[in-house]
């Protein structure tokens, strides 16, 4: 099949206000116009060079969505065009990225990255960081933060009712935010979660955005 018909696919498997995200990292520009002819606006990139160069090649009516670990001293490269940012991991970056919008004059969105695997490798606020960032009103000092919502990772492993309780818990999480600390915030509408293993599995509980890469570029897609 070709990009065109796993975009095809796949779209088609997406409920209403569900999102794809088509994870474009280390994948040629040739394959990205080819999505884009086939109808898909938002990419994701994960490292700052790449997504400024390909941006630099590509149309200009792309969503560009940074879907990486972010590193404070490369915000300032992207704040003057970025549409999302999904994995903001900590306070401290995330007054970076205020400084930076302000600068940028424009007001970034932003997700807030939540840990829910069961490894060391992956990033992000504990449930306990985030419930206690929010209760503390730290939030409100952000003048050019906008939040969107949340992000998460499940496990890597073939256990699927784990993923679906890692991906269920952030559903939970993401609604007691929204209705005790963002009840007016009609853009905290967002959840992060899914890519080309488990997204089914997300979208089932309540994903609004999926992340995926190898099932739209890859022929390991066709399977």
């Amino acid at each position: 099949m070709s990009i065109a018909q796993h975009i095809a696919r796949i779209t088609a498997e997406l409920p209403e206000g569900v999102r794809l995200v088509a994870v474009s990292k280390y994948y040629p520009l040739e394959a990205l116009r080819e999505a884009y002819q086939a109808g898909q606006r938002i990419f994701g990139e994960s490292r700052v060079q790449e997504l400024c160069a390909k941006r630099e090649e590509l149309p200009a009516d792309i969503e560009w969505h940074f879907i990486g670990h972010l590193q404070s001293n490369k915000i300032k490269y992207i704040a003057p065009f970025i549409s999302l940012i999904h994995g903001v991991d900590s306070e401290k970056l995330l007054s970076e990225i205020d400084r930076q919008a302000a600068q940028a004059g424009r007001t970034l969105n932003c997700l807030l990255q939540v840990y829910i695997a069961r490894e060391e490798t992956k990033f992000g606020f504990s449930k306990e960081e985030l419930l206690a960032f929010f209760e503390s009103g730290a939030w409100r000092k952000l003048q050019n933060i906008r939040l969107c919502g949340l992000m998460g990772m499940a496990s890597n492993t073939d256990d699927e009712a784990q993923i679906r309780h890692e991906f269920h818990n952030l559903k939970i999480l993401f609604d007691t935010i929204k209705s005790d600390f963002q009840p007016d915030n009609d853009s905290f509408r967002e959840l992060s979660m899914g890519m080309s293993g488990d997204y089914p599995i997300a979208i089932a509980e309540g994903s609004t955005l999926v992340r995926i890469g190898t099932a739209v570029f890859t022929s390991q897609g066709d399977s």
